[in-house]
């Protein structure tokens, strides 16, 4: 199966992909060059991260019929010197009355995020130019 988005270049550093009837906007931060007027693309990836195990979390509370209005997400992640990523850390927070017996298996619920497993088996990117039109 095969799916397809389109990126354009509106102007500046704002570049917009347009996929599925949505439109994702992206620019860089002042320091970068940009006008900050909507997150930097790597930004776009750690909330899809963070997103994704979200979900799993929350379907895997709607299950049990357990609330979600006090479970919060809170996703880090640290750099070398290089600015080279190196961790990634994912933390559930939850309520003191969240029964401890399922604390595993909401680990294991939002480790099965696809973004997330993309790293246990990347897939091959190709890049090049066709000429259009």
């Amino acid at each position: 199966m095969s799916q397809q988005m389109t990126v354009c270049f509106p102007g500046g550093k704002r570049i917009r992909a347009d996929y599925a009837g949505f439109q994702i906007h992206t620019d860089q931060s002042r320091d970068n060059g940009g006008e900050a007027g909507a997150p930097e693309p790597f930004d776009l990836f750690f909330a899809s991260l963070a997103t994704c195990a979200g979900h799993y979390v929350n379907s895997f509370c709607a299950e049990r019929e357990i609330p979600t209005d006090r479970i919060r997400l809170v996703q880090s992640w640290t750099r070398d010197d290089k600015r080279m990523l190196k961790q990634i850390r994912i933390e559930i927070r939850v309520p003191t009355d969240f029964p401890d017996k399922y604390h595993k298996a909401l680990v294991r619920a939002a480790e099965q995020c696809s973004v997330r497993r993309l790293f246990d088996s990347p897939p091959e990117i190709e890049t090049r130019v066709t000429v259009d039109g």
